[in-house]
């Protein structure tokens, strides 16, 4: 059986509206909480089951008990008089049997919860795998949309919301089911039919009470969950983006914006709360109206002979008993009810359908030599905005193809096509002749190697991130990839080495350092085909020519496609490509395409422009340190 199988609860596409419901939400969850895999948690289901009835049955007997001690010292409790065993002669013993009761009823609900609590993290723990294996099958498309942060707060949100409808549901509603119709046995037995007509109206006005106001709560409540979400995104948004808003002294911009999405969420919340406080004390109102009305009937009937004052405080602990219940039947209803509207966004995101999956039957990649063809593909992202129009080329195997051309020309397009990120409208993607479309993803990406423009590292350690190119990998096998990426000595040179913490994003490190970190993870994985998108375009010409010699190493015998932004990095491609307006413009080496005077002549000439630019530059810095010339910053004329 696979781990990561795709469950029924995902499965079933249905609208999130119509599953975001408490029968449709309990039917989802049942195979969670009956696992047909594991026969340990259906025997935790069972024996919790068991310990939950028993502590119902102490729970009716404890009233019963106080009355017997009550009628005993009010003299009323026949067994005073009958010469039975002294144990339970008198209201001493009696009153150790009521403790006794109290600690088997509390015994057996801590036990109940103890054992369910491995049921119901574990269907948690499986539902939010599943979830979050969702989200990595979702398309580039999906992502690009979604704001992380309110992602990730739906995501934290819902994962609660599971674990709050299973709990309610198997601690609380069922007991609190079996425990009503046991007062109601009781009442029927000790009292008559009045008693239990009382105690049942109190109980329909009650729950209907609690029904209507927790519905006029849910409102509020998601728009206090829209406002958090809002809130959270953009705080997380400023964090992410700490040095751009110090580049613009935007703090009080910042601090502004963040306080105008909480002062909304302070709103929301305030009204949240004032609406719990109407929904409690109209309960209490109904419940004590309800208690003193069967109060009363007792008292008549004491005045008549007919019940004792054991009976009347019989009849309180057991409204009471029943209270206990009720109000968990209300926060029931009311966490439940707020549970399905955190966990319908969920459902949501559940419903989101993967833009590329995978055809019937998809065989995985076999790359015998890596040669790469594109046939007249055409993509766009919006039909009314076409990307690519009808691209044709050849990567031959062990050759490197470069691909330029103007910004928005359609060159970080092909390498998302190449990865399935996205599926062309018209033509056909080959690999060694088998169109990437029929094979499995997994394989297809397997069998490609990227060293991306923008390198975003995990917030952990070096080892951890060059590693990611091949788990299994061993350390020399890393250190190895660490030093053909150029870069090893570096690490060495770190207090901490190799378990060195990146932060995140990999902030702790230069760009020339990230992009060496990508490049070492890159040849850990040893792909036949590599992909080099703008891999240099951040970087400064100095640190370019560093990073150069490493990406010559890791694309040596590998079918290459470069996505080129400096022009001097490619002038040893076996055919530069120029893209333009989604169509290849010019095609050719290197010589060739500078003789013909085109397109690729005026981007080598402007770019040659300002790298003698940046030289220049370069070269002024380093005489000022050689003269030891003044900061104009700080010389007593400077403005």
């Amino acid at each position: 059986m696979q781990h990561h199988k795709t469950s029924t609860f995902i499965a079933e596409r249905r609208s999130a509206a119509e599953r975001a419901t408490l029968l449709g939400t309990a039917k989802h969850l049942w195979p969670y909480i009956w696992p047909a895999d594991r026969a340990d948690l259906k025997m935790r289901v069972f024996v919790a089951v068991a310990l939950m009835l028993l502590s119902k049955l102490f729970t009716i007997a404890i009233p019963y008990s106080f009355k017997w001690v009550t009628n005993a010292l009010a003299g009323k409790l026949p067994l005073d008089s009958v010469p039975l065993p002294q144990l339970f002669a008198g209201a001493a013993s009696l009153t150790v049997v009521y403790g006794l009761l109290r600690i088997l009823m509390a015994m057996t609900q801590q036990g109940r919860d103890a054992l369910f609590a491995a049921v119901a993290m574990n269907a948690v723990r499986r539902l939010a795998i599943e979830v979050f294996d969702h989200l990595h099958r979702l398309s580039l498309r999906f992502h690009l949309e979604r704001k992380t942060g309110g992602l990730t707060r739906v995501l934290e949100r819902g994962r609660n919301a599971i674990e709050t409808i299973i709990r309610t549901s198997m601690l609380t509603a069922v007991p609190t089911l079996v425990e009503f119709a046991l007062i109601i046995g009781a009442l029927l037995f000790s009292f008559d039919w009045r008693y239990v007509a009382a105690m049942s109206a109190t109980v329909a006005v009650y729950l209907t009470y609690t029904t209507l106001a927790t519905n006029w709560r849910i409102g509020i409540r998601r728009s206090m969950n829209e406002s958090d979400t809002d809130a959270n995104t953009k705080a997380i948004d400023s964090l992410l983006n700490f040095e751009t808003v110090k580049y613009f002294t935007a703090e009080r911009r910042e601090s502004a914006r963040y306080d105008k999405a909480m002062v909304r969420y302070e709103r929301m919340s305030v009204r949240t709360y004032v609406s719990l406080a109407v929904l409690n004390a109209g309960q209490a109102v109904i419940f004590t109206a309800g208690l003193v009305t069967v109060l009363l009937m007792c008292v008549v009937e004491i005045r008549g002979g007919k019940k004792t004052v054991g009976d009347f405080v019989f009849i309180n602990l057991m409204m009471l008993q029943l209270y206990q219940p009720l109000n968990f039947m209300g926060m029931v209803y009311r966490e439940v009810r707020q549970a399905i509207v955190d966990i319908e966004a969920m459902f949501a995101i559940l419903d989101q359908n993967p833009e590329i999956e995978d055809v019937p039957g998809a065989q995985p990649l076999r790359v015998t030599s890596g040669d790469v063809r594109f046939e007249n593909v055409e993509f766009a992202y919006d039909p009314a905005r076409p990307i690519l129009r009808g691209v044709s080329f050849e990567a031959p195997p062990g050759h490197t193809i470069a691909i330029v051309g103007p910004s928005g020309a359609g060159k970080s397009t092909i390498s998302r096509l190449l990865f399935r990120f996205y599926e062309p409208t018209a033509g056909r993607i080959l690999i060694d002749g088998h169109n990437i479309s029929a094979v499995t993803q997994k394989s297809l990406r397997a069998a490609i190697g990227m060293v991306p423009q923008d390198t975003v590292l995990f917030n952990d350690s070096i080892v951890y991130n060059i590693r990611y190119g091949r788990d299994d990998a061993n350390e020399a096998e890393v250190e190895s990839a660490a030093d053909n990426a150029q870069i090893d000595a570096f690490i060495r040179s770190l207090p901490q080495g190799y378990a060195a913490q990146v932060g995140e994003r990999g902030l702790k490190l230069s760009g020339g350092e990230k992009q060496r970190v990508a490049i070492a993870r890159t040849m850990l994985k040893a792909p036949p085909i590599l992909v080099l998108d703008e891999a240099t375009s951040a970087l400064d010409s100095f640190t370019e020519r560093e990073i150069q010699s490493a990406l010559e190493r890791v694309s040596r015998g590998r079918t290459t496609i470069v996505i080129a932004h400096r022009l001097s990095t490619i002038v040893n491609a076996d055919e530069i490509l120029v893209l333009d307006k989604g169509l290849i413009a010019e095609r050719g080496t290197h010589e060739a395409l500078l003789a013909r005077g085109g397109l690729y002549s005026a981007l080598w000439s402007r770019q040659r422009e300002v790298d003698a630019a940046e030289e220049t530059l370069r070269r002024a810095g380093e005489e000022d340190e050689d003269y030891g010339l003044p900061d104009p910053a700080a010389s007593p004329s400077a403005p």
